[in-house]
This record gives structure tokens, sequence and C-alpha cells, in this order.
């Protein structure tokens, strides 16, 4: 069998139609095929590769600290310095209030973990979130995800899980004394990059106050830069309660987290002990390339440029006609066109011309972009043209 072949049949799929890419190697915004066909990665892997891919101080991290130790144990037993470094590194940049992690593995684990934080510091049961939602695909996290069509086979999921309308501020009042946490994405990725209104930030967070229940902020994707700030709340100013991180955050490389006070992680070490734990969370190798994550875009990120920069492949795409709106955060990009069917056509012409595109699981009236925030002016003109040629090529 050819490598095709072998991958199709032996791998586990996420949909019957993949990209088959074979990806030879990756630098920066481009990905090479074995072919030396070099593609722009307009996606960054799906919003991880922020940074692009195998930024220098990223690689020197990873490889100083493979000479070093992998993993030498289960995670909250052992002082280890690429941990120390990643967790003095992100609190830095975060409120005072947020002063405390606990890594895992993914973005998904880390909405999981703060799920059972929200139940374990308030005593209470229920969990509210908000229609439109993505919060992964394990039971706990979809069951507070929003689609239905993706959550009906795996049913029953998780009971006591309330869903309000996103930016609806009446709707807050369904939140209670006996809610235990409510989780929302800062900005809604799968539903095409709906942004929550600073009005109805504040209300949520009064009303969550007012009642005890913990404000848990996914930012997962729209999170460490690529809302044209490091964390997306910093653009209403509202701080939660718990803040879970992923994708970006390992610079590559797999990583979850989930950022609160110390009094409320800590609460994870009695009644019962234990109460959260994880074998490859806190892994050396991945804390230390997430530490030189943070480093680069503490440092070397302007994040005026990346608005900049955003505004300007907005403008060059929306002059189509047959771009129906363009909801934007920094370099997190959402393009409705009339019909799924008019998306795959002008994503797959993409890819032909070697610009790497895709769309939401959720909306998919709209065809997706996030590159790497630190793209360079002529690779936005670049691939802002080969879009916009392959919507022109693609009418019918």
């Amino acid at each position: 069998m050819n490598h095709q072949e072998i991958f199709l049949s032996k791998l586990g799929q996420t949909n019957q139609t993949p990209y088959l890419i074979e990806v030879e190697r990756a630098e920066g915004l481009y990905i090479y095929d074995k072919k030396g066909k070099a593609y722009m990665d307009m996606i960054s892997g799906v919003g991880v590769n922020n940074i692009g891919n195998r930024h220098p101080k990223v690689v020197q991290a990873i490889k100083e600290q493979t000479d070093k130790y992998l993993h030498c144990m289960v995670w909250g037993e052992y002082i280890q310095q690429s941990n120390i470094d990643f967790a003095e590194k992100l609190t830095a940049l975060l409120p005072k209030s947020l002063n405390c992690v606990y890594p895992v593995n993914s973005g998904t684990e880390a909405n999981e973990a703060a799920l059972k934080l929200a139940k374990r510091v308030t005593g209470r049961t229920e969990l509210v979130s908000f229609r439109g939602s993505y919060h992964g695909s394990t039971h706990g996290s979809m069951s507070v995800s929003g689609n239905e069509a993706k959550k009906m086979p795996f049913r029953p999921l998780l009971p006591d899980v309330r869903f309000l309308r996103h930016n609806n501020i009446d709707d807050l009042v369904q939140i209670t004394e006996k809610t235990a946490g409510v989780i929302l994405e800062t900005i809604q990725g799968d539903a095409g990059v709906r942004e929550s209104s600073e009005q109805f930030l504040q209300a949520l967070r009064k009303r969550c106050d007012e009642t005890g229940a913990q404000l848990i902020f996914d930012e997962i994707q729209c999170g460490m830069g690529r809302a044209g700030k490091v964390f997306a709340f910093e653009r209403s100013g509202i701080v939660p309660d718990i803040l879970t991180l992923g994708k970006a955050l390992g610079g590559g490389l797999p990583i979850g987290a989930v950022v609160s006070s110390k009094e409320k992680l800590w609460e994870f070490t009695y009644n019962p002990m234990l109460g959260h734990i994880t074998t490859f969370g806190g892994h050396p190798l991945i804390t230390a390339s997430a530490a030189a994550f943070l480093d680069v875009l503490s440092t070397e990120i302007d994040f005026d440029e990346v608005e900049r920069l955003g505004a300007l492949l907005e403008k060059i795409i929306a002059s189509d006609h047959e771009i129906k709106e363009v909801r934007r955060a920094g370099m997190m990009f959402a393009f409705d066109m009339e019909s799924f069917e008019r998306v795959e056509r002008v994503v797959k012409r993409c890819l032909e011309y070697g610009v790497i595109s895709f769309w939401f699981l959720s909306h998919p009236y709209s065809f997706r972009l996030s590159p790497p925030i630190n793209i360079t002016e002529a690779e936005i003109v670049k691939a802002g043209e080969i879009i916009l040629r392959s919507i022109a090529e693609t009418r019918q």
C-alpha cells in the first residue's frame, strides 16, 4: 500500500474527505509536501501555530530540554525547571487573580478540569453554556457545547446543563444560586467568529458575582494573541474566575492549561485527594516549548501590526461582492458566502493554488482564516490575491 492508502485504512479519520497533503517539512507560514510544493498555512494548523511552524526559539528550547530529560513522574510530584519557567511566564501576563496554573494535555482536558473545578469550589451541580458554543468532543466538554447534531449520537451526556442565547443579556437571569459554573468562549470560534459584546460580558460578570457562579472563559482558540491581544478577554477588561487555554500555547506541541487562583486550584488536592490528575500534563518537553512560545509572544509580537495586517486582509477579501459578511478579531476571520457548496469550491481551489483555508463545523456558510500573527504584509497580500482569484475562478 502507498502512504495515502495506509493513512486512510490504518489510521482513524475525522471526516470522509481529508486534505491528504503528504507533509515533508514546515517552516514559518509554509508547509511543504513531498513533491516540494509549498502551501501557505493560513489557518495555522487550526489556531495552533500562532507564531508559525518551528519558530527558532521554540525549536531551541525543545532541543535543550531533550538533552536533559523527558518524562520523570506524573504531574504534581517533582519540581522541574521548565514547569517553573512556564508558570512564571504565563502568570506574569495575567491579572493577579489568575495566579496559578494547572497544565494538562489539551484544550478539551482543560475544559473538563474547569467544569470540575467550578463544581468543587461551589458545591453545586448546574452548568451554563451558550448556543453556538464549542468546548471539545469528550463527554463533558460536548455536554456544554451547542451543536446538537454533533451531540445526538453520543447521548446521554452530562445532566443539569442549561444553554442560554449568546449576547442576550435578558437570558442571564437564568444563572442562579444553583449554578456552579458558566462557560463561555470569549469569541465563539466554531460558530463563525462571534465576539461577545462588552455590555454582555459586563452583565455576565455581574450576574456571576451576584450568584456565586464561577465564570469560565474558554480561550483555547481565541487566546494566545489570536484576537489581537495576548488574551481575548483583554478586549473587554472583564476577568474570569477560571481561564482555559490550549492550541497555540504549546508553540506547536500539545498542551492545555487551567488557570485560576491558588486558593481555588488547591481544592483539587483534598476531599478527595487527587481531585484532578494527569500523567503527561506538565510534561517537561511541552512546558519548555510553551515557555519559549510565551517569550516570543511577549517580546516579539507587535499587536498594533497584527491589527493593521488583519484589517488589510479583511479589506482585500471583502472587496469581492460574493463575500456577504466578514467577522474578524485580530487574525481570526470568518468570511460568509451564500452556501456551503460555494465555500467548498473556494476552499478547494485555494488548496490547488497552495493556500490552506478551512471551514467551520457549525457554520458551513463561512470559510475561516487564522494565519500566524507574525505573518508579513507581503504574505498577507499574496494570500489575499490568491483567495480572490479562487473566488472569481469558481463562480458559476
